[in-house]
């Protein structure tokens, strides 16, 4: 096949490619490989192109001794460091070698994935670890020094009790989040009055807001505001972050809770509504802002620990508002309080 013949066929693949001669000159390129290097290489040695030994070792496979090479490349782009992994294969004519095929496939995203998984697994590992270690030295200590003790037995058992409730929430915030992930790529058909869900949900934590003496302060919640919506996961987002106005907001204090329209938002270039929920509590230093929608990021462990937080809710919030194409902004000021904006595109 002449590289006449080679053209066109190369052009059709989407992966980088380049042909090289027994002399590792470049001879051939495609439009991708183009747009991975930023300039055409042709015509240059592809050992100095290249650089890097696991690569230059596949090279020498596929020209030297006529096998298929593998490797690890890593190229360092604008968009900061990218995996690929590196394939050289032989070009025969008969049984002669006359050149060979390297390809570059990005595995950034599988990468990615894997360290994502790796991390969870941690994570997951650690924090269910914990309540099962306190439950096997309590049930060892009612077995033991505690048998005979009935004031110990009462408090070992309340908190064995809190514990198995935490795991429980625990395995039912994991279960939300995959629903949630599994569904973020479906858009909602459904048109629902965000004003409507708000003070369902409001009406549903009573008992919490009673039991912490909080009062709540609403604004705009009569009007109609109408979005594309899935109901059951908007009444999710909004009990995730009122609940956490709540605890964190202050015994005594007051949650804010507003619903405005914004003619045009900037982030999603189209109106939108826009509902924020701010409380009166400590607030949280800026340092932790862009973390909190991370999975099992706590800014205070044990706090969130005893309130019975299990790290997830924020990063369910932050998966629900993706599948409805809005946007999540935090704010807070340390001493005054934080504010949670939810903006959800008009239809």
């Amino acid at each position: 096949m002449t590289h006449r013949d080679a053209k066109p066929i190369l052009a059709g693949i989407p992966l980088p490619v380049m042909l090289i001669d027994t002399d590792y000159r470049i001879t051939l390129t495609n439009p991708s490989l183009l747009e991975l290097f930023g300039h055409d290489p042709g015509g240059m040695n592809a050992l100095t192109l290249l650089r890097q030994a696991p690569v230059l070792a596949a090279m020498d496979t596929a020209i030297r001794d006529g096998q298929k090479g593998n490797a690890r490349f890593i190229f360092n782009g604008l968009s900061g460091e990218v995996v690929y992994e590196f394939q050289a294969s032989p070009l025969t004519d008969g049984s002669k070698v006359t050149g060979a095929v390297l390809s570059f496939e990005d595995r950034s995203q599988a990468e990615d994935s894997e360290i994502i998984r790796r991390d969870f697994v941690a994570n997951i590992s650690h924090e269910l670890r914990t309540p099962l270690t306190g439950l096997t030295g309590f049930i060892e200590t009612l077995r033991t020094t505690a048998r005979n003790d009935p004031d110990a037995r009462d408090r070992f058992l309340e908190i064995m009790e809190n514990e198995a409730h935490r795991m429980n929430r625990m395995v039912s915030d994991l279960l939300s989040l995959s629903r949630v992930q599994a569904d973020e790529r479906v858009r909602p058909r459904n048109l629902v009055n965000v004003a409507g869900v708000v003070r369902s949900v409001i009406a549903t934590l009573e008992g919490k807001l009673k039991d912490a003496s909080v009062e709540v302060a609403t604004t705009g919640l009569s009007e109609e505001a109408e979005v594309m919506a899935d109901r059951d996961q908007l009444i999710q987002l909004f009990l995730n972050l009122i609940e956490n106005a709540i605890k964190y907001g202050g015994k005594g204090k007051t949650v804010h809770v507003g619903l405005s329209h914004v003619p045009q938002d900037a982030t999603l270039r189209m109106p939108a509504f826009r509902i924020d929920i701010r409380d009166e509590g400590d607030g949280i230093d800026p340092l932790h802002l862009p973390r909190l929608t991370e999975r099992f990021y706590r800014v205070d462990d044990h706090r969130s620990r005893e309130m019975g937080g299990t790290g997830l809710g924020l990063a369910i919030v932050k998966h629900i508002i993706n599948r409805h194409r809005g946007r999540l902004k935090i704010t807070s000021n340390q001493g005054v309080g934080s504010c949670f904006s939810v903006i959800l595109p008009a239809p």
